[in-house]
């Protein structure tokens, strides 16, 4: 207590001065309308360079939260795709003695889901790619993996636990099919093990009309990936001179430095394609 007196004491002048100041400023801010208007803008724009920090503060820390939401939106949209549903022929009727909720979900042959990438290679001959997540239990070897955009990522050889491998497209025995989307001419995507984010496509006659910046896309011959799945787009032309084909090489739609979610397709339809596809070659 003695030593608060001792500062009171000592710096009596200056508080009394503090006092009067705030008490001066009140009673003009309270009594003068101008002066009042002044302090309330320039309070406003304090408060409001205050609080655009604090909201940059708290984005910063929410951005895993968003991120994992807008995953999940994504794959909830991809879910309601029209590629993604095989719509029941017309030829003959059926009956049903239940009301569904979602009349098309029973013809929904495609299903997007989501896992986070925790592993990307992309300098080696051989990329693989890891993905964990709640969904992983739900993977099939053969499935095949988008990015965020649907582009073509890779397709899953190995499932355990709860994570799944992929082998990507830069990968030296990726073999996917792929089409031009204007003439619709079917070809080959490899990679060659040079760059990253650029593969090669075959297979293409001379006689198909392409030139630089047309999109690949998946052909569907494959239960990998269904049509339309955007793989890339042409970067260049090369007439092969022992063949009568075009060398062509594509920029791929995903950019495998920056890949951090991706969704595997899970094909209603693939277990029985295959089956099917096996036993034809016990036969032979």
């Amino acid at each position: 207590m003695r030593n608060i007196f001792l500062f009171i004491r000592r710096y009596f002048n200056f508080l009394v001065f503090l006092v009067l100041q705030v008490l001066s400023i009140y009673l003009i801010v309270t009594y003068s309308k101008y002066q009042q208007a002044m302090f309330g803008n320039s309070a406003n724009k304090l408060t409001g360079k205050v609080n655009q920090q604090y909201d940059r503060v708290e984005y910063y820390f929410q951005l895993k939260r968003t991120n994992d939401s807008l995953v999940k939106a994504n794959e909830r949209l991809y879910n309601q795709l029209k590629v993604n549903y095989d719509l029941p022929d017309s030829s003959f009727k059926a009956v049903i003695d239940t009301v569904l909720v979602d009349s098309l979900k029973q013809y929904q042959k495609y299903h997007y889901l989501h896992a986070k990438v925790i592993s990307n290679a992309v300098s080696t001959q051989s990329n693989y790619i890891v993905l964990t997540g709640s969904n992983v239990r739900f993977f099939k070897k053969g499935m095949g993996v988008v990015d965020a955009n649907n582009g073509a990522v890779g397709v899953i050889t190995e499932v355990s636990g709860d994570y799944a491998v992929v082998m990507s497209l830069l990968h030296k025995d990726s073999r996917i099919s792929g089409k031009l989307m204007k003439g619709g001419e079917t070809g080959t995507l490899s990679w060659d093990g040079k760059e990253p984010n650029i593969v090669n496509f075959t297979g293409i006659p001379k006689s198909a009309k392409i030139a630089k910046g047309d999109t690949i896309i998946t052909s569907g011959f494959s239960t990998y990936f269904q049509k339309g799945i955007i793989i890339g787009r042409v970067e260049e032309i090369f007439a092969e001179k022992s063949t009568s084909n075009f060398h062509i090489r594509l920029r791929t739609a995903v950019d495998f430095n920056n890949l951090e979610y991706a969704y595997a397709i899970l094909n209603d339809h693939q277990e029985a394609v295959t089956k099917l596809l096996d036993s034809l070659k016990k036969q032979q």
